[in-house]
C-alpha cells in the first residue's frame, strides 16, 4: 500500500525503498550497492543504507548492464506486487539501445560463391608480411 502522505513526513531508509520497489532480490543485495556507493540521491553520492528518501527525490544507480534514474513518487508500507512496486517510482532513465536482433543484425547472403569472392576472401585472411 502506497503512503497517502507526501509531505516531509513520509520518508524511508534508502536500501528499503529500493527493495520495496523491486529493484533489487533482497534487502542485503540494495544495501550492499548502497553502502558501495554506487546509488546518487538527488545527484550527491549516497554511502549509507540508512539514508531517508522522501517522495520527490531522483535516485541514480546501476541495475545490470544499465543505469537507472527514478523519481520517488510514493512510500510503500510493505513489499507488495510488482504493479504496486511500480506505482512507487517515475522511471526517468534514457531509452535502451536496441539489441543485436532488435538492430537489424546483417545476415549472410545464401548462394554460391564465385572466383572473386573467394580470392577476396582468401587475401583477407593473410597478414603483412605474407
Amino acid at each position: 500500500m502506497i503512503s497517502p502522505e507526501t509531505g516531509s513526513d513520509a520518508s524511508l531508509r534508502l536500501d528499503k525503498w529500493l527493495w520495496h520497489a523491486r529493484f533489487f532480490k533482497t534487502r542485503s543485495r540494495s544495501a550492499e550497492v548502497v553502502s558501495g556507493g554506487h546509488v546518487r540521491v538527488n545527484a550527491r553520492p549516497v554511502s549509507k543504507a540508512s539514508f531517508a528518501v522522501r517522495p520527490g527525490d531522483t535516485l541514480t544507480f546501476a541495475q545490470g548492464r544499465t543505469i537507472r534514474v527514478v523519481r520517488i513518487v510514493g512510500i510503500a508500507d510493505r513489499r507488495g506486487p510488482a504493479a504496486e512496486a511500480q506505482a512507487l517510482y517515475d522511471d526517468l532513465s534514457p531509452p535502451a539501445e536496441p539489441t543485436f536482433k532488435e538492430a537489424g543484425a546483417p545476415t549472410a547472403e545464401r548462394g554460391r560463391i564465385n572466383r572473386k569472392d573467394r580470392r577476396a576472401g582468401r587475401l583477407s585472411k593473410q597478414g603483412p608480411l605474407d
